[in-house]
């Protein structure tokens, strides 16, 4: 059984069309990507997954359930029992995210005291051992600092801590190394694979760089302008691209083994305010042909046992070139 299942999500800001068609599920342990550059919407859904958007944002979708509930039915007051509790969130800037006027550890300790009881001194002991546990030195001292004392990946550490002291069913990490330098980056990861493990939380992880993706990720979920392109495995996305997107993507990825000029992908994406109708990507598209700006909103195809694709390429009436050549 799913633990997130989510179908059709919609959300407008103003004119603005933000996500026009995202579904993903996630079960419980799994982690999946959410790839895709920026402007796609891949901030966008996670903050629609806490129902954190902004007043004038409208969200729709076809189904959202967690844990068996349905959360479109939600409360205001139960939302406010789930975030933090059951679903957390590690944002992109834990430098704006944290409260500069209170330290560290009593920003980790306030969802135990909200969510779990505990008094001042279990909360603040709690969050001591999860610092220590995130390989902070001097952990007792550290958490009597405030923000502007720690480092950049001291700081995602701490944002990761007060993400998970509540050991939530499911984890939004929202570009959590991005900016950190290489070192700290695979630090950081192996903290997230480790906690995951020990946990066995779900974690939706958002980013632009397809080589976190392959350290993390059992599955993959590719967005552009607002849609989803892309699904499956991790090892199906992977090893056959079968959107033009994502082998675009993975062009531009430098490559060790086999070093080549990186390729840009030529064009910009569309303005949201006015979508085009079929592909999105279409006007970018080096394998574009006139049906692609006509597919419907729901179009996808099956380019594997657990891949989808959102490509005409990968129709029963148009074989692609790749499915030629394996027959």
């Amino acid at each position: 059984m799913n633990l997130l299942a989510l179908e059709n999500l919609q959300v407008s800001i103003g004119p603005v069309q933000a996500v026009r068609d995202v579904s993903l599920s996630l079960a419980p342990g799994e982690c999946r990507a959410l790839v895709g550059e920026s402007g796609c919407g891949k901030s966008v859904t996670a903050m629609s997954l806490l129902n954190l958007m902004p007043s004038a944002a409208k969200t729709n979708a076809v189904r959202w359930e967690f844990a068996g509930r349905d959360m479109r039915q939600l409360s205001e007051r139960d939302w406010r029992r789930m975030r933090g509790n059951d679903i957390a969130m590690i944002f992109q800037n834990p430098m704006t995210a944290l409260d500069p006027t209170q330290t560290i550890g009593s920003q980790i300790a306030e969802p135990l005291r909200i969510h779990k009881g505990l008094s001042k001194r279990e909360a603040r002991m709690r969050a001591i051992a999860l610092l220590e546990r995130l390989a902070i030195a001097n952990p007792a001292q550290r958490a009597g600092q405030y923000p502007f004392e720690f480092s950049g990946g001291m700081l995602q550490r701490a944002m990761i801590a007060m993400a998970v002291v509540c050991e939530p069913q499911l984890l939004i990490a929202d570009e959590p190394t991005t900016a950190l330098d290489v070192t700290v980056q695979a630090e950081v990861l192996s903290i997230l694979r480790e906690l995951r493990e020990s946990s066995g939380t779900a974690m939706l992880f958002i980013t632009h760089d397809l080589g976190v993706v392959a350290e993390i990720a059992d599955s993959v979920s590719v967005m552009y302008a607002g849609q989803t392109v892309e699904s499956g495995s991790l090892r199906e996305v992977f090893n056959t691209e079968a959107h033009p997107y994502t082998q675009a993507l993975k062009r531009a990825v430098p490559n060790m083994t086999h070093p080549q000029a990186l390729q840009a992908i030529a064009g910009t994406p569309p303005d949201l305010r006015h979508p085009p109708t079929g592909c999105g990507f279409a006007a970018r598209c080096s394998e574009r042909m006139a049906i692609c700006e006509a597919l419907p909103a729901n179009f996808s195809c099956k380019a594997g046992s657990d891949h989808q694709a959102r490509c005409w390429l990968w129709h029963p009436e148009h074989p692609a070139r790749w499915r030629e050549a394996e027959q």
